[in-house]
């Protein structure tokens, strides 16, 4: 499956750039001692690839998933064997006292990457996943961020997205307000994140779930009038390690290829999907209709596909990677920009916002989501969220 050409994309993005700096990103590398938190995911899995090519001293890869870590490491063994540094996988909580203990337990590292987010816009459907989001996406950075600087790594590295720009959802919010953290603790070590597109095919991704239904035999189901950026796993790892090694402090990475990437509709994937699967798409009127109808269309080449209108909370007609006020930086790559930032933070507004998350987490339930929204607001009085009582999980 050429997953680039399905996304309405021919070439490769960074190619050049990575070819160009690879003798850099060699040397840089191969002489670090690199941990990866969040590594068993899509992205985190591409982020360790690209590192484990360059051979570092030490690279060791933390999740919870303990069967994608698994594949992780059967993937690796596979294709690149096994180099000559220390490669580890273990299945901890970051937020746990193992996860301490371990880190205790090793040498210092000299480059932390946070890859651990929960990403997903229905997630923040109820207070206790919302909470839960929270303390992923903001609470546990703040803690590998420290721990980085403690240990005195010469840089930390944290994903972020495009849905922290402008956010309309509090997924995106969750993303903006750590990027707001990372800015105070930029002060003690150098800090650099990526914005990117949707990951072609990612876990858990309306993609990955094409894949899903074709196996399960059932029918697709896609948005007609969302629009997304796209790129693929391994651009996804190459952003990642290129903002990690070469990112000053609190730049911000992100795709750039004028004519190439392009914002593509999920409706028009689903259709080039299925024609790469051998299949014909034909649009059904009704969610019903398109379940019934897979065993009368498959032996014709056929595969039914149900395309609705957005309806849900906090879904986004299309993406943006900068807000209007960002400083750009889009010469000295081809096809990477970088928004340029300076130190900008209010300590008393990020204190006021943990301490009230966690007076809410440590009261018993049950916990009210509006009382969580109005500290978003607190911290992002742009966000344009607005609640309309539906969520994804209430899709097909």
């Amino acid at each position: 499956m050429n997953i680039a050409s399905i996304v309405g994309r021919s070439v490769p993005l960074f190619d050049a750039d990575v070819s160009a700096r690879e003798a850099e990103l060699k040397e840089r590398i191969s002489a670090s001692r690199i941990l990866v938190t969040g590594g068993a995911g899509t992205i985190g899995q591409a982020v360790t690839r690209e590192f484990f090519k360059r051979d570092p001293r030490a690279l060791h890869v933390v999740d919870l998933s303990e069967n994608n870590l698994v594949e992780l490491v059967r993937d690796i063994r596979s294709t690149l064997g096994y180099g000559s540094g220390d490669f580890q996988t273990l299945p901890l909580d970051v937020n746990s006292r193992y996860f301490d203990a371990f880190i205790e337990s090793r040498e210092p590292y000299d480059l932390v990457c946070n890859l651990s987010a929960l990403k997903h816009v229905r997630s923040e459907k109820d207070p206790y996943t919302l909470m839960r989001m929270l303390e992923v996406n903001v609470f546990n950075t703040v803690k590998t961020a420290r721990m980085a600087a403690d240990m005195g790594a010469w840089k930390y590295f944290s994903v972020s997205t495009d849905k922290a720009a402008n956010p309309v959802n509090l997924m995106g919010g969750s993303k903006r307000i750590m990027e707001k953290f990372l800015h105070r603790e930029s002060a003690r070590i150098p800090v650099s994140m990526a914005r990117f597109a949707n990951v072609a095919f990612s876990d858990g991704s309306l993609l990955h779930g094409f894949t899903q239904r074709v196996m399960k035999r059932q029918p697709l189901s896609a948005p007609e009038d969302v629009k997304r950026y796209f790129v693929t796993p391994q651009e996804s790892g190459e952003l990642c390690m290129m903002s990690a090694v070469f990112g000053e402090n609190l730049d911000i990475f992100f795709p750039y290829m004028e004519g190439e990437l392009e914002l593509t509709r999920f409706s028009d994937i689903a259709v080039r999907f299925l024609k790469s699967h051998g299949y014909e798409a034909v649009r059904c009127a009704t969610e019903e209709e398109a379940r019934t109808r897979v065993e009368e269309l498959a032996p014709q080449g056929k595969w039914p596909v149900y395309f609705f209108t957005s309806d849900t909370t906090g879904e986004k007609a299309f993406e943006e990677f900068f807000m209007g006020d960002e400083n750009l930086d889009l010469d000295t790559y081809d096809h990477l920009g970088v928004i340029k930032n300076r130190p900008d933070f209010d300590s008393e507004q990020l204190d006021a916002f943990e301490e009230g998350l966690s007076h809410i987490a440590a009261a018993p339930g049950p916990w009210d989501k509006r009382e969580i929204v109005e500290w978003y607001l607190r911290l992002l009085p742009e966000l344009s969220h607005e609640e309309k009582g539906k969520y994804l999980d209430g899709r097909m």
